[in-house]
């Protein structure tokens, strides 16, 4: 069976799918629909009303907002100030059972209803509103007022003055949360919390729909029932920020919690917390106040504006499909490359270009072989169109260097002055201190270059990674996609990219007869410089690689052969047992990623059981290293190799879990209080001692490091980055065509 799989074919055109799956005994997960959460911001422009403190929802789907410049409601998606309200500071807001807004002001107290008024008899500042069964209880540091019978009385203040908030329960009693504890007051009295609880200093209550109140705190959340303590919450409970604010339930039976970072949400059913931080999720991740709507809608008020969590059912095809739109609608540029977009203005996505980047040939080719597992498992000919479209794309960057065989990273028009990595020059001073860094820094001051024509631009110094990322990319299009007259093509241009790496030594020679500074895979080098230790193994195994998916395209014995010296006069087998350098100062998910696009040429072409037990053994040696981290790309790739156990859930919990929002948002997690900062699996980074869900992190790139505290693109705070997605539609269709995931 072995030698069926791997015959020249392989297992990757076989006649069906179906094929493949029961071969490998793979069972599909049904693509069941999902509850996908979803942010929307609403900013307010008036001048300090984004400074938000409290929201209250009002019967009619208003949303009603206490800021620092008075009282606003948003209604139908636009602002507006509430009329005969104070443009001072508002502190809380609250919507009574009548449906009447009141709000806590600087100067007094507010009705907002039919006809605004302020209320005369409340002569003092009001800071926390408490609804009751009839009426509105105000309280403020010098006082307490209560309406009946539809006139005001002041109460005799029986609790500390330092109000945070305020609720009744359903047995009459008002539990009024203070800076120095909590206190119930009844007829009978009023009884002060404090030794009981975590924390004296006590800033949001709500009631959950169990019955119980639970008080925010600062350092921990209590739960009490018939006037007890029943519980109290931590940070080694899962709790992700010791400040605690306002709370309320959502009709799900989960309770949310404003945080200093963001909004925390706890399900008492499951003990599960879930995190909405950054501006992924959150105009500021200093959270004041939360208002879940009975559809579950989260209504956030935080330093920074308001902003409104939702969930719509979907599909993962679903998803597919608003992802796939999305890149190509602003992520392909000229003439197909396919890549993360800049907006100038992060409000308007309607404007936005595609920046050039050094591994947009390999980028194109991961998004390429998306586009063939979609073909292969669909059948739908607009996915071989465009594969076509990235794989003409992709072939332009040998002949535009005008040499046999050399690629170029990328082209850009020749009209187009600004680009990364410009043309610059180094003094002998910069050379030297560049060279002290790193041996084999290599200057290259001329990197962009004219197309015979005059109409692009070419980047050279090409790197290992772009050849591997192209080889995976001819490979699966070879097989999946393209037909006989473009397969021809395919061949063609391995041999050219072949020849050249061979004649010139196993090094990657750049215009300058020389090889550019990543691209070497000689002997001379891998086995006999010690510069090149940390990189021997992947290297090695990226070569073998290359010449066996070389003699399976082409079919010329001369690669065969090239292979088999490799491995029989310099050793390279032994090389391939572990195919990454996993030394915590050397380790780097680039190479992993890397290590996953050669593995599936001699994984899957491979026919002698000698060296297929060895390109198994250190795949499953290399997986045992990433297969904790959430990954459906490595998941779904040693699934493909014949893998066994592959994560299934935790793939499909990534695929569900990714937010909709490609922004790629910074993403802080050093400062939560859920997890503790260690230095693995690599020294280079503070990274965190769990992998957080995707919903928790920045955009995910698979040649980067989940683990790290800080995530997404901290060059820019404004949101104008965004991926192409292609980083989850690729493991999608993977699972597809493998089967994994059922079709819809």
């Amino acid at each position: 069976m072995t030698n069926q799989m791997n015959r020249i074919t392989g297992v990757l055109v076989w006649a069906g799918i179906a094929a493949a799956s029961a071969f490998y005994g793979y069972s599909g997960a049904a693509d069941v629909p999902f509850q996908q959460e979803y942010r929307e911001e609403y900013l307010n422009a008036a001048k300090g009303a984004n400074d938000a403190r409290a929201i209250a929802l009002g019967p009619d789907g208003a949303v009603w907002t206490a800021t620092g410049a008075g009282l606003y409601v948003l209604r139908d998606g636009a602002w507006s100030a509430a009329s005969g309200v104070t443009d001072g500071p508002v502190f809380d807001v609250a919507v009574d059972k009548q449906g009447a807004v009141w709000a806590a002001a600087w100067d007094g107290l507010y009705r907002v209803a039919d006809a605004d008024e302020k209320i005369a008899a409340v002569d003092g500042p009001v800071s926390v509103l408490c609804v009751l069964s009839e009426g509105v209880l105000a309280l403020g540091p010098d006082g307490a007022w209560t309406n009946e019978n539809g006139s005001w009385r002041k109460v005799k203040r029986e609790w500390p003055g330092n109000l945070r908030d305020a609720l009744q329960t359903p047995d009459g009693a008002v539990w009024i949360a203070t800076g120095v504890g909590l206190c119930r007051k009844t007829p009978q009295g009023v009884r002060l919390y404090a030794s009981e609880l975590y924390s004296s200093e006590v800033n949001g209550l709500a009631l959950g729909p169990d019955g119980r109140l639970w008080a925010g705190e600062y350092g921990a959340i209590n739960a009490i029932e018939n006037g007890a303590v029943i519980n109290t919450l931590t940070a080694e409970d899962g709790l992700p920020c010791f400040d605690v604010r306002r709370a309320s339930p959502g009709p799900d039976g989960r309770l949310w919690f404003a945080t200093a970072l963001g909004v925390a949400r706890y399900d008492p059913a499951s003990r599960a917390w879930s995190l909405r931080h950054s501006r992924r999720w959150v105009p500021s991740d200093d959270a004041r106040d939360v208002a879940v709507a009975p559809d579950g809608t989260a209504w956030i008020a935080t330093a920074g504006g308001v902003c409104a969590i939702r969930h719509k059912t979907m599909t993962l095809a679903q998803k597919a499909d608003y992802f796939h739109e999305i890149c190509h609608e602003r992520h392909v540029r000229a003439p197909w490359f396919v890549e993360k977009c800049w907006f100038p203005d992060p409000d308007d996505k309607s404007n936005s270009y595609v920046r050039d980047d050094d591994n947009d040939g390999s980028y194109t080719a991961y998004y390429m072989v998306m586009e063939c597992l979609r073909y292969a498992a669909t059948g739908d000919p607009e996915a071989k169109e465009l594969a076509d479209k990235a794989f003409d794309s992709i072939a332009m960057l040998q002949p535009i260097t005008g040499t046999n065989g050399f690629v170029a990273r990328t082209i850009i028009p020749a009209t187009q002055t600004e680009m990364a990595d410009a043309n610059r020059t180094f003094t002998p001073q910069e050379a030297v201190e560049s060279r002290v860094r790193d041996p084999r820094f290599k200057p290259v001051e001329r990197r962009w270059r004219p197309s015979a024509d005059g109409k692009w631009l070419w980047k050279g110094d090409t790197s290992s990674d772009e050849i591997t990322g192209h080889m995976f990319g001819y490979l699966f299009y070879y097989d999946l996609a393209a037909d006989e007259p473009r397969k021809e093509r395919v061949r063609e241009l391995v041999r050219k990219v072949m020849d050249y790496i061979i004649e010139g030594g196993y090094v990657l020679k750049d215009i300058d007869g020389k090889a550019t500074r990543w691209g070497v895979w000689s002997p001379e080098r891998l086995l006999h410089d010690p510069d090149w230790r940390v990189e021997s193994p992947i290297n090695a195994f990226e070569i073998l690689s290359y010449l066996k998916a070389a003699y399976h395209i082409t079919g010329d014995r001369k690669y065969q052969r090239e292979y088999e010296t490799l491995i029989e006069k310099h050793g390279y087998l032994e090389l391939a047992r572990h195919p990454k350098n996993y030394g915590r100062s050397e380790r780097t998910h680039i190479d992993d990623e890397l290590m996953m696009f050669a593995a599936p040429a001699l994984l899957l072409y491979e026919d002698d059981p000698r060296l297929l037990a060895v390109y198994r053994e250190g795949l499953a040696w290399a997986y045992r290293t990433v297969d904790k981290e959430m990954n459906p790309f490595y998941n779904f790739m040693y699934a493909l190799m014949g893998g066994e156990a592959y994560h299934l859930d935790d793939s499909l919990f990534f695929l569900r879990d990714q937010p909709l929002d490609l922004t790629q948002w910074p993403v802080d997690n050093s400062t939560r209080d859920d997890v503790k900062l260690v230095r693995a699996p690599m020294l280079d980074a503070l990274q965190l001692n769990r992998m957080v869900p995707p919903s928790e992190r920045g955009v995910m790139r698979w040649d980067k490091n989940p683990w790290t505290t800080i995530s997404g693109d901290f060059t820019d705070s404004q949101g104008r980055l965004e991926s192409s997605g292609v980083f989850w539609l690729y493991p999608y269709w993977l699972g597809r065509y493998l089967e994994l995931i059922d079709a819809p």
